[in-house]
């Protein structure tokens, strides 16, 4: 079976795949009304939040563009913090649709200084909403989102944060960090397939949510609220996700939170100390290195894509390139959902093969 090492699709168990080839059954039924409220109440256990939580049927970034379009109108203006590919994509939403973005970037595998966010907005006092990415795939970064959070919360600004790849990994308390809206997507730490998207709005997003101007209608999460209300969802839902995320949540909350928590720490810090004792160079701060992600730097003689290339044609084994600016520079091993130790000492142990015929001297 393929070693998938890369930060989404993650693998998923068995038991989800089964749930997965279930037959159709009414979407506007009793027995789907069912299924979607023991979903939605057992995936609000993880998020850590009594909020209203609506799922989406798209991808992640399906949820970036409901926050932003129920959130805001042309014209507001918001605080963009990026520190790689993804929270970019997060600011180009908000531009696409009119609202006035301070970009406010960091070098790629560092955290965002929430001391700067605090600058930029006692600069820029006209700013609503304040966009971050919490854990950021492309560069195997995680910010500091409870500190920043008690900046943008301090300066009363709405908080729309991409946890898209943290949200069933790691531990990311929805309403005690007063997040507005948090997004996070099934094909991540949930060992679900790709297909839906999951937003959580606080009261200030809803009250945000009825003065928002921007157009919406496939995305409106007002219309999603009120099915949900009904047990369905506004357009048709990809039902078969549904299916495994039954499946999946269970699995979850018969392991406990926290220790999913504990072993995606565990083998984030396995997976940098074998990264090192190949001799390989990280890209991330260590001090806010991802637990779901492992960027690593393509230095002395490597080719990434060659190596890349040896992995999966030799050993099965399945990593992630580099993104962007980052393409060819460097490449990534994922550590999310469904691992453990045994398949990250299976990268190990072919990579100790596979670099040298990838031109690492090491």
């Amino acid at each position: 079976m393929q070693n998938l090492r890369i930060p989404g699709p993650t693998p998923c168990p068995p038991e989800v795949l089964v749930a997965m080839g279930r037959q159709m059954i009414n979407h506007r039924g009793s027995e789907f009304a069912e299924i979607i409220k023991d979903v939605t109440g057992k995936m609000k256990q993880v998020f850590q939040t009594e909020n209203d939580l609506m799922l989406l049927t798209g991808s992640g970034t399906a949820g970036l563009e409901a926050a932003v379009v129920n959130m805001l109108s042309p014209g507001d203006t918001v605080l963009g913090v990026a520190i790689g590919v993804f929270g970019e994509r997060f600011t180009k939403i908000a531009q696409t649709f009119g609202a006035t973005v301070i970009p406010l970037n960091f070098e790629h595998g560092k955290a965002a200084d929430p001391a700067l966010i605090k600058k930029a907005l006692d600069e820029n006092p006209q700013v609503k909403a304040v966009l971050v990415t919490h854990n950021e795939t492309s560069t195997g970064v995680t910010n500091d989102l409870a500190a920043i959070s008690k900046v943008v919360k301090g300066a009363g600004k709405l908080l729309l944060v991409d946890c898209i790849s943290s949200l069933g990994s790691v531990n990311v308390p929805i309403d005690e960090w007063g997040i507005d809206v948090a997004i996070s997507g099934s094909q991540k730490g949930w060992m679900v397939p790709p297909g839906m998207a999951m937003v959580a709005v606080s009261e200030a997003g809803w009250q945000a949510y009825t003065q928002a101007k921007m157009p919406r209608f496939y995305w409106d999460l007002g219309k999603a609220k009120a099915g949900l209300e009904k047990g369905q969802t506004p357009w048709t839902p990809n039902v078969s996700v549904v299916f495994a995320f039954q499946v999946a949540l269970d699995m979850m909350l018969k392991e406990g939170i926290d220790s999913i928590f504990a072993r995606h720490q565990r083998i984030g810090r396995f997976t940098r100390e074998g990264i090192k004792s190949l001799g390989l160079t990280l890209l991330a701060d260590e001090k806010h290195a991802s637990n779901t992600v492992t960027s690593v730097v393509a230095d002395r003689g490597l080719d990434a894509k060659k190596l890349n290339k040896i992995m999966k044609d030799e050993f099965n084994i399945v990593l992630a390139g580099g993104q962007g600016p980052l393409e060819g520079k460097i490449f990534r091993v994922g550590h999310l959902g469904l691992v453990n130790e045994k398949d990250i000492q299976a990268v190990f142990d072919a990579l100790k093969v596979a670099l040298p015929k990838a031109g690492f001297v090491g």
